[in-house]
């Protein structure tokens, strides 16, 4: 079992917790990956697919939530801003694999 981070005694506890939460976290990714695919299924125009707006938008209502949660800002903002830079990527990827696979089809 999983101890909560208020009841770990031993660095050992500690280490559990963290893996625990890791595995967790991966599975929370392949969904937004998912939802990354999508919107790069979605979107027509390639120029669609960075949105400087849209990546304010999201780092401003995951700090409002980091906030309210309690998680430190100077975590969550670096966190978010990776992770947003990388989804972007790999929508740029996926976008472009789809037209390829369109016009060779």
């Amino acid at each position: 079992m999983t101890p909560k981070p208020e009841d770990c005694q031993t660095m050992s506890d500690v280490r559990t917790g963290v893996d625990a939460l890791d595995r967790e976290l991966v599975r929370l990714l392949v969904t937004r990956q998912g939802y990354m695919d999508a919107a790069a299924r979605i979107k027509q125009d390639r120029e669609a697919v960075y949105d400087a707006d849209r990546i304010e938008d999201v780092v401003s209502k995951v700090l409002e939530t980091a906030k309210s949660e309690g998680l430190n800002a100077d975590i969550a903002e670096p966190v978010w801003r990776k992770l947003i830079e990388r989804c972007i990527a790999h929508e740029f990827d996926v976008w472009d694999a789809i037209r390829a696979k369109k016009k060779a089809g």
